[in-house]
């Protein structure tokens, strides 16, 4: 017997599944099947590659929804599974075959996170090995990452980020799995972390249903109802699809 979609929420760099909170909790009281698992940060391959596994595990189709960085993976990760209905992105990039994140970022106008960054190195496990990974200063996240959400709240965050492999910005994208899957997308309108105008730019070249909202890169935080409603939209149209929505044309 079919059954309505499970809803996958994946989050972006720096974060954890808890950056979802207030989108898990309206979906719940919807009645919806809701998971939000955790995405390593190790790189877009090994990360996509994760994802993938994961939602291939899931028993029926799957509604996939990524913020920032995890809007890379879970294109790829789409590219492989293969009960994906729709992907979501929420301030999220939408990488091209071939793009790495770090040259997108680059031509950003909007985007300061690079000079918020710090660098650390982490052990690979091989021989001693290390890798650098990044942080997001602790001074700057308020300012760079949730601009409309209380400092006290962003403290914490900031005080409990999870580091990202700096080869996530260096690997390059694979093939997109929104040039196949009906996507729908959030753009922030004040988002310094991934750029407005960068993710504009990826949301109207994957032929997302787009909406924009005004608030920082961490709109799930500060607008849970408006991007829920947007995954709602995604949902209806793939669960029941009416009149050329539901499929990519």
């Amino acid at each position: 017997m079919s059954h309505e979609p499970t809803i996958v929420l994946v989050h972006g760099a720096f974060v954890d599944g808890s950056s979802w909170n207030g989108v898990v909790e309206r979906l719940l009281q919807g009645g919806h099947h809701v998971v939000a698992p955790p995405n390593p940060l190790r790189g877009l391959a090994a990360d996509s590659a994760y994802i993938a596994s994961y939602i291939s595990q899931i028993d029926g189709p799957t509604i996939l929804v990524g913020h920032s960085y995890a809007g890379a993976v879970n294109s790829n990760a789409a590219s492989t599974a293969k009960n994906v209905l729709a992907l979501v992105f929420v301030a999220a990039f939408a990488p091209e075959d071939g793009e790495t994140l770090g040259s997108v970022e680059a031509n950003s106008k909007d985007s300061v996170l690079n000079s918020a960054l710090v660098q650390r190195l982490y052990p690979t496990g091989k021989d001693g090995e290390t890798a650098p990974e990044f942080l997001v200063d602790p001074a700057k996240f308020h300012d760079v990452v949730a601009s409309d959400v209380p400092e006290t709240q962003t403290a914490v965050v900031a005080a409990a980020q999870r580091p990202i492999a700096a080869s996530a910005f260096s690997e390059a994208s694979g093939p997109p799995a929104w040039k196949t899957i009906p996507s729908w997308a959030v753009v922030a309108v004040g988002d310094k972390a991934a750029g407005t105008d960068v993710i504009r730019s990826m949301a109207k070249r994957a032929c997302a249903r787009t909406v924009e909202i005004k608030g920082s890169h961490a709109i799930m935080v500060s607008q849970p109802q408006a991007v829920t409603d947007l995954i709602l939209e995604a949902l209806q149209a793939v669960a029941t699809p009416v009149a050329g929505i539901g499929a990519k044309k």
